[in-house]
């Protein structure tokens, strides 16, 4: 997870009262993605450790994220993200558009391509043009992103009277939705310099910050019960009244 993803589930804990030092600023959205592999008995999550010389977090494990990009509103797509995806996403205050909707799903997958190299897309007969920048790796191996097999956790709001301000929605993916590894971007010198499948519950999962374990708790509990669908409540953590409040969304 990058910066400002991971601050957005940082400051936003159980019974963190709001911050008064700074005025008010519009959240950003910001979007995750917990990808998972549930081909053995325990499934895995994929986490990267930061680098040991970086500012924020140093050499903890994350999970890739940051905020939605411009060209995340227009790049065009193999399949569009599901009805009930969309409308989950359209739960909860402040209210978004589905063009913002569907830019939060494609954020969650561009972040993940630029953090870790892999890349959740289908083949397509031809690559269009407008996939440039950080969406190059995809039209260098054909691909156009794929939202379809997202799923959506939770949603998390930091606090008023922070300078950074991030309303951040967790999605999930399976790891079988991978369709192309860039070579090269995790390594000694980047970001992530290690990218690791753990067990959930494992060890290098209770070092993380109490929200991002929230979420992981509720991707737990919903693997649990089968495979995942679209209409599990989904945890909403946001400030009122100056105290953390956790409203449970109906899924649809």
């Amino acid at each position: 997870m990058t910066e400002t993803a991971q601050q957005a589930a940082n400051v936003v804990e159980q019974g963190e009262p709001e911050a008064k030092h700074h005025p008010y600023f519009r959240p950003k959205d910001a979007a995750t993605l917990i990808l998972v592999d549930r081909s053995g008995s325990i499934p895995k999550v994929l986490v990267g450790r930061r680098h040991d010389k970086v500012v924020f977090m140093p050499g903890k494990f994350v999970f890739p994220g940051g905020r939605v990009d411009k060209l995340d509103h227009r790049v065009p797509v193999s399949a569009p993200i599901p009805p009930e995806l969309e409308a989950n996403l359209l739960k909860g205050s402040p209210k978004i558009t589905p063009a913002r909707a569907r830019a939060l799903a494609i954020a969650a997958i561009r972040e993940a391509c630029e953090e870790t190299g892999l890349c959740l897309g289908c083949k397509t007969g031809t690559v269009p043009s407008s996939l440039e920048g950080p969406w190059q790796p995809f039209g260098q191996a054909g691909l156009l992103p794929d939202p379809s097999g997202l799923f959506l956790i939770a949603r998390a709001i930091t606090p008023p009277g922070r300078v950074r301000r991030f309303d951040t929605r967790f999605f999930t993916a399976d790891a079988s939705a991978i369709a192309h590894r860039v070579e090269g971007v995790v390594h000694a010198d980047a970001e992530l310099v290690e990218l690791v499948w753990v067990e959930l519950g494992s060890s290098p999962l209770a070092d993380l910050h109490a929200m991002t374990k929230n979420v992981l708790g509720e991707l737990d509990r919903r693997l649990a019960t089968g495979p995942l669908r679209h209409d599990a409540p989904i945890p909403f953590f946001h400030f009122y009244g100056g105290r953390m409040q956790k409203d449970m969304l109906p899924g649809g």
